[in-house]
């Protein structure tokens, strides 16, 4: 595409490739275009081989593209396994000398990226900065961007080594700038003015929702590739009161969440899929308790440790279905940091309105995908709190935990507000709390807690997103993650496509969804999973079968080039 260039950074483990891509995220961002970022990373500290990617473009972004046009490599490795993915007009920047090389490649650009971090800088750390002043000066942008950029950076460290570090990409930028004599990837001319526009992952926007909807405890143990949300909220935690718990274990960190909640204060926690495993008992006590919490589970591939840095969408049976006994809940699969933020907030609100765990699934590909973005409208993002207030509290008598209403929520006071007892128990219980063996009240209990909260949750199912439905004879439907290559995929393909995309999968939008695939024969469902997961529960849920289904399950995300070949393979 005109004014749109994909760019990799590739190396070993800690040799910084997030810290030159995040520093070109903010470049591009500060130029006024729009990026879409992604990481392909190892489980290790050292070594292997790592990928940081961006798409630049003058138009919104919504995936990210197989094949790269500029490639720089920090380690010999790199070289091999990236050469081959290039583009048809991809250039490989590298430096020769570091490497050994003599070969006169004509997709080799040869820079001294590691002699100019030793000039400039007195060591090879330097090879970020260059790297980025490199990049600049291939794609013509402003050098005065690239020094605010690294300054930014580098704000916390001393004003020697800002210094060295703005000389170090200078130092790249005057090479590149003097030596790439080619205008094919020049961006700046396709450069607007600045926006407001934030630039952040999927991650990130679900830290600040929590925040947002007034998440006051978390806790979780460490699991890739949810970790970062628990950074933000113990980076968050002394501005906004909020106490960050890190367990010995999941089992710990959901029963300490499930006691915070008890306590009055809104709480959550996030793992991954092997964590939430051992989280299931203690979601099925939220449901018995009617407690609310909220819960993310960043997928990653199973089963046990699986892929622990990649990508998969393979928990979709496991969350609708998880816990021993019925309750009600809801799961919410956003496929952009927008829904990522938005169905955060509403996560708590819906958990506190009806008592009752809620989920927010996610993967890595989500959780650490970053794009810029227009700032969040916090109009859309309003609290609702559901609790007897502190003063009406005092003036309850012969409370009831558990009384029996029309809708199946009961009220809800705080054990420090109010001057009655109050009665909570996992066995089953009556409306006081108290244990029961009755087998009309187990009836009551299940009628409460299942039928009558789902029935009022089916009312405020987020409604799936559909484009081109009326013209198209295939339908591309997916949940999560899979939102932006699906509907840049339609966009590449033609008129005769459209997409549903399901940012709610339980309670499932079964009406909606019946009346969107009404008399359209040619279905495909596309998924990070091996199971066709989402095609069976469409199936389940409505009756209607999907002719075909698009599955990837070798870790990695889809990409743009990826699925469109798919499509075309698949047929119409």
């Amino acid at each position: 595409m005109d004014n749109e260039i994909t760019l990799r950074i590739t190396g070993e483990a800690g040799q910084g490739i997030q810290t030159i891509g995040a520093g070109l995220c903010n470049l591009f961002k500060r130029c006024g275009l729009h990026i879409f970022a992604s990481q392909d990373y190892m489980s290790r500290i050292r070594g292997g081989n790592n990928f940081f990617q961006i798409r630049v473009s003058d138009k919104p972004v919504y995936s990210s593209s197989q094949r790269p046009d500029i490639a720089v490599t920090l380690d010999k490795n790199s070289i091999a396994i990236h050469k081959t993915q290039l583009s048809n007009r991809g250039i490989m920047v590298l430096d020769k000398q570091k490497f050994g090389i003599s070969d006169e490649d004509p997709a080799f650009f040869d820079a001294p990226l590691y002699n100019l971090a030793n000039q400039i800088g007195g060591n090879e750390l330097f090879v970020n900065s260059v790297s980025c002043g490199v990049v600049a000066g291939m794609i013509r942008l402003n050098f005065g961007l690239v020094q605010d950029v690294i300054k930014a950076i580098f704000e916390n460290k001393s004003e020697e080594i800002i210094k060295k570090n703005v000389d170090a990409a200078r130092a790249g930028f005057d090479f590149s700038s003097a030596n790439f004599k080619f205008d094919k990837f020049k961006l700046g001319g396709a450069a607007v003015a600045p926006r407001d526009n934030l630039a952040m992952n999927g991650n990130e926007a679900i830290a600040l929702a929590a925040i947002r909807a007034g998440c006051k405890f978390y806790s979780a143990y460490p699991m890739s590739p949810s970790t970062s949300i628990m950074d933000m909220m113990a980076h968050s935690a002394a501005k906004f009161n909020i106490v960050v718990e890190q367990a010995e274990d999941e089992i710990a960190a959901i029963n300490m969440v499930i006691g915070a909640s008890f306590a009055g204060v809104r709480s959550m926690a996030a793992t991954s899929g092997g964590g939430f495993a051992l989280m299931v008992e203690g979601l099925s006590l939220a449901g018995m308790t009617e407690t609310p919490i909220v819960v993310v589970d960043a997928q990653r591939p199973g089963p046990a440790t699986g892929f622990p840095t990649r990508t998969e969408q393979a928990d979709l049976d496991f969350l609708i279905h998880a816990g021993h006994g019925e309750f009600a809940r809801a799961i919410y699969t956003p496929g952009s940091i927008e829904e990522a933020f938005y169905l955060t907030v509403k996560a708590f609100n819906i958990a506190e309105k009806y008592q009752i765990p809620v989920l927010i699934m996610t993967d890595q590909h989500l959780a650490d995908s970053v794009r810029d973005i227009e700032p969040f409208d916090l109009k859309n993002a309003v609290v609702q709190r559901h609790i007897i207030s502190k003063e009406d509290s005092g003036k309850i008598t012969g409370y009831k935990r558990y009384q029996f209403t029309e809708s199946g929520v009961s009220s809800r006071a705080i054990p420090s507000w109010i001057n009655d007892v109050i009665y909570a128990d996992s066995d089953e219980h009556n409306e006081e709390g108290h244990i029961t063996e009755d087998a009309d009240m187990r009836v009551k209990m299940v009628d409460k807690r299942f039928y009558k909260k789902m029935a009022g949750l089916a009312q405020e199912v987020e409604k799936p997103l559909a484009y081109n439905l009326a013209k198209a004879d295939t339908i591309l439907v997916g949940f999560g993650s899979t939102y932006g290559v699906i509907k840049e995929a339609c966009g590449f393909c033609g008129k005769e496509f459209g997409y549903i995309h399901l940012p709610q999968v339980w309670p499932f939008p079964a009406l909606e969804v019946s009346l969107m695939l009404k008399g359209k024969r040619n279905i495909i469902t596309v998924e990070n999973n091996a199971g066709a997961q989402l095609a069976r529960l469409i199936f389940r849920e409505t009756g209607i079968r999907v002719k075909s289904s698009i599955l990837r399950y070798d870790g990695r995300p889809f990409d743009l080039d990826y699925l469109i070949g798919r499509i075309k393979e698949t047929g119409r």
